[in-house]
């Protein structure tokens, strides 16, 4: 199959409005680690999100000064991308955000996604990995199929002192689990209406997701970058 010719989404805005775009959606992300888009905005945002955290670890005066030029307010966010962040990617040789598909608020909506900065305090795949493993101890299972080692291994090898974070985030979970059976059990003996459990608070960092999460939360087969650090030549367009 040929290469295709389009080199990036031009997301149906003129070249600057859509470098304002993802400016601001690279600067929430470094901001917040996790934010909610469209699927194409994320994809997009990601390319530029990689570049990013790349000149964070090269950490030169010239890669410092490129990455002012891209950030908004970046007095606010240079000293995580090259403080922080640089630290936390030191041994990942790429892929340090994620995109996941989530659905739509509408049903109208343009497919939505999150885009997440990996082996942080928001890494919605890390606690879905938990999720699966606290059930899988709930149900009596004591082995891990293949998907779930593969899941546990994804999270757990460059991030510090992963499969300890992982242990914590099991128990956090399994506590949030326990308040909720807790207060449905309260409503019942009072007799008041019982609603829905609030969406599960899957990440420690607070961040939400809507309740479907397609393909039980998984990401696509290429929804992590996984590129090499390498030369920014073509920055953004």
């Amino acid at each position: 199959m040929p290469a295709s010719s389009i080199k990036y989404r031009h997301l149906g805005r003129t070249s600057a409005h859509r470098q304002a775009l993802l400016r601001n959606l690279v600067t929430s992300l470094i901001e917040r680690e996790s934010i909610a888009t469209t699927w194409p905005k994320a994809k997009e945002a990601q390319r530029v999100a990689e570049k990013l955290i790349s000149l964070g670890k090269r950490n030169t005066g010239e890669a410092r000064t490129k990455a002012e030029s891209y950030l908004f307010n970046s007095h606010l966010h240079i000293p995580k991308v090259f403080g922080t962040l640089r630290e936390r990617y030191a041994n990942r040789p790429g892929g340090y955000t994620r995109v996941l598909r989530i659905e739509p608020k509408k049903d109208d909506q343009a497919p939505s996604a999150i885009l997440e900065l990996v082996d942080g305090p928001r890494d919605m795949r890390f606690s879905l990995t938990a999720a699966t493993l606290l059930k899988r101890r709930e149900d009596g299972l004591s082995t891990m199929n293949e998907i779930t080692s593969m899941n546990v291994h994804k999270v757990t090898r460059f991030r510090p002192g992963g499969e300890e974070d992982l242990e914590k985030e099991i128990t956090r979970l399994k506590n949030l689990k326990l308040r909720d059976e807790e207060r449905r059990s309260k409503l019942e003996e009072e007799g008041k209406e019982i609603k829905e459990p609030t969406v599960v608070r899957w990440s420690a960092g607070g961040g939400r997701t809507r309740k479907a999460i397609r393909n039980g939360g998984r990401t696509d087969k290429d929804n992590e970058s996984g590129k090499t650090d390498r030369d920014d030549e073509d920055w953004e367009n």
